[in-house]
């Protein structure tokens, strides 16, 4: 049996310039300031939009898989605005009328029907989000959390209703590249 890589991560504070290349931070706005830049900028045409609280138990600071989801911008934020960590890497999907495997990498087609390339384990970052303002995921944003240091946590959800169902790929770290990620804070 192989032995298992731990890749430690330093945890990033979670700013508009820090996070940009996977998503949005939304912070609060003045109440009757008009919509903006500075607003969730969303893609819920492909389903019903699912506005829950999730319980979520036990998660702690590593990671060994990751998850995308190619069709929907996703939201989270913790309620009451205590301090979370995501795990992402840069949305890999593939165009399927520009297929060519000229670059060397692996193109691995979704059960949910596109392609996309593995994340790569150099490419994983960790951000650290605090206080009252969520995080809004770009579509095929790789993610892996909500992770916490408390034994449970509630989280605000925005993606569709059926996400984890027909559009949820995921990728083994464990299993693929023997990797596991452990998050410094």
């Amino acid at each position: 049996m192989e032995s298992t890589r731990v890749v430690t991560l330093k945890a990033m504070e979670a700013t508009p310039l820090t996070f940009k290349d996977y998503g949005q931070v939304i912070e609060a706005s003045p109440d009757g300031q008009e919509f903006g830049l500075h607003d969730a900028q969303l893609d819920l045409t492909h389903g019903t939009p699912r506005f829950y609280i999730m319980h979520i138990e036990n998660r702690p600071l590593k990671f060994s898989s990751i998850t995308h989801h190619a069709n929907v911008t996703q939201c989270l934020g913790s309620v009451g605005g205590h301090a979370w960590y995501l795990g992402v890497a840069k949305s890999s999907i593939v165009d399927s009328n520009e297929i060519k495997d000229d670059t060397g990498k692996k193109i691995v087609q979704s059960r949910c029907g596109h392609s996309y390339v593995p994340p790569d384990i150099d490419e994983v970052q960790v951000f650290k989000v605090a206080g009252s303002k969520f995080l809004k995921l770009d579509r095929g944003t790789w993610h892996a959390g909500p992770l916490f240091k408390a034994d449970a946590m509630d989280f605000y959800n925005l993606e569709l209703s059926n996400t984890n169902v027909i559009d949820h790929t995921q990728h083994s770290f464990k299993k693929d590249n023997g990797v596991v990620f452990l998050i410094d804070e």
